[in-house]
Formats: C-alpha cells, sequence, structure tokens
C-alpha cells in the first residue's frame, strides 16, 4: 500500500477508521463533558473495483474522528444496527477509575446486541500534546468474506489468506489496480514537525512503514514514552500503536514523498 506526502501551504483533513485522537490542553480548568453518538450500520463501500457491504460508524469509512482535551469527559452513545453484537475498545486510552467503558466484550462489559445500545462514559487523561498531529491507520481490505478466510484457516492449520490490499486510512494507494484514485494524501508545510499517530489494525500482519528521503522519530509506543530514535523503516505489529515525530524537507517546494507499508512474511500461506 501506499500513500502520498505533499509539502504545500494548505494544512490537511484527516478521517479515522477506528482510531481516537486527541488535542491536549494543560489547564483542567478548561474541561468540559463532550457527546457523541455512534451509530454502527453497514454500509456499502467500493475498494479494487468491488462492492461490499461493511460494518462503518455513522455511515462513514473511515470513520468519524472525535476531538478531545486533557480532563474532557467523553459520553459516547454507541447503537448498534447490524445483525452481530459490537463493542468499541478504545485502545491506548488510559481508563483510571472507569474500566467498564474499555470495551472488550464479555471481559468490561456485555456486546451491545442488534438494536441497543450503550453509553461509554470516561475522562482523558494521560494524553500528550502536539501542535501537529495526524492519525495514520493501517488495515486491509478483503475482497472475499473475511469470516469465511477466518475459518479457512482454522480448518488448514495456517494462517489468514493475505489480503487483497492493505491500507492507509482507508486506501489501498496506487500500485494496486483499480485504485489510482483511492489514494491518501497528507499535505503538510516544509520545515514543519509532525506527529504521526499510528495504528496497526491489520487482521494478523507486522507491517513495515517508511516514508521516502525521511527519518522519523519513535518517541511513543502503546501509550508509553520510549528514549526517543531515529529511524528510516518502522514494524509495527497489529493492535500497535506507536507516535513518532516527522520533520519535513525544508527545500523542496511542490514535491511528493511516496509513504509504503508492506507486511512481514516468512513463506506462502495462500489457499485460494
Amino acid at each position: 500500500m501506499g500513500a502520498s506526502l505533499l509539502p504545500s501551504p494548505p494544512f490537511l483533513a484527516v478521517f479515522l477508521l477506528s482510531l481516537v485522537t486527541f488535542s491536549v490542553n494543560p489547564e483542567p480548568a478548561l474541561a468540559i463533558t463532550r457527546h457523541y453518538k455512534f451509530d454502527v450500520m453497514l454500509q456499502n463501500v467500493t475498494r479494487l473495483c468491488h462492492t461490499k457491504s461493511i460494518v462503518t460508524v455513522n455511515g462513514k469509512f473511515p470513520g468519524p474522528r472525535i476531538v478531545a482535551r486533557e480532563g474532557d469527559r467523553l459520553v459516547i452513545k454507541v447503537v448498534n444496527h447490524v445483525q452481530n453484537n459490537i463493542s468499541i475498545h478504545w485502545h491506548g486510552i488510559r481508563q483510571l477509575r472507569s474500566g467498564w467503558a474499555d470495551g472488550p466484550a464479555y471481559i468490561t462489559q456485555c456486546p451491545i446486541q442488534t438494536g441497543q445500545s450503550y453509553v461509554y462514559n470516561y475522562t482523558i487523561v494521560g494524553t500528550e500534546r502536539h501542535p501537529l498531529q495526524v492519525p495514520i491507520i493501517f488495515g486491509e481490505w478483503f475482497n472475499a468474506d473475511p469470516e469465511a478466510i477466518v475459518n479457512q484457516a482454522m480448518q488448514t492449520g495456517g494462517g489468514p489468506n493475505v489480503s487483497d490490499a492493505y491500507t492507509i486510512n482507508g486506501f489501498p494507494g496506487p500500485l494496486y489496480n483499480c485504485s489510482a484514485n483511492d489514494t491518501f494524501k497528507l499535505k503538510v508545510k516544509p520545515g514543519k514537525t509532525y506527529l504521526l499517530r499510528m495504528i496497526n489494525a491489520a487482521l494478523n500482519d507486522e507491517l513495515f512503514f517508511s516514508i521516502a528521503n525521511h527519518t522519523v522519530t519513535v518517541v511513543d509506543v502503546d501509550a508509553v514514552y520510549v528514549k526517543p530514535f531515529d529511524t528510516e523503516t518502522l514494524l509495527i505489529a497489529p493492535g500497535q500503536t506507536t507516535n513518532v515525530l516527522l520533520k519535513t524537507k525544508p527545500d523542496y517546494p511542490h514535491a511528493r514523498f511516496f509513504m509504503s507499508a508492506r507486511p512481514y512474511e516468512t513463506g506462502p500461506r495462500n489457499f485460494r
């Protein structure tokens, strides 16, 4: 999968698949209660010239964005309009005195049944601050039914089939067939430092990520600060979150740099 990094004056608007990002305000006195409603529903989405009915939030793919500040209280009503039980896990959010809002079904809550709703209620704590932050979500697109793929893997004892495409913020990128216009593009300003909040939402694959002609500085892994280090290539495991600082090139006006990710594989596992 791939995406473009575009230095240009306008800033960007980014939509999310399943990640919540927060801008932190250091003044707790300004904390407020923010209300959201998530309608979980099926929606037809087209990728790789295939149209499928997939689970979305509020009919959007990628999904909506939640913006909050340090100390804010979030009240999120989730309504289930699909035929399967659901729950939402807020990965990387510290649930202090609000463990019931963490989301794992049958662990902190019963799943939300069809036609039912559940209210998640928690306060944002311990979230780092950066003026220029961008969510980067790695995912997968399967033309086939993912449930059938998992069942096949269970029967054979091998890993699941490789997906038809890996995605960045829901888009496969131009290296896949029928995807010339399905590319995530990040517009940035030259000589600025951006915080990329990355999460690997792929099913079962570690992914290598890099940006052409750039290094990134790793500063946070799974909501824990680490000793900063620079790297040209980052490996991120399924379900893992990693925050990196990206300093854009100062002397490349109107240039484009390719962002790409590919899986780590030690052998074939395709049963098609």
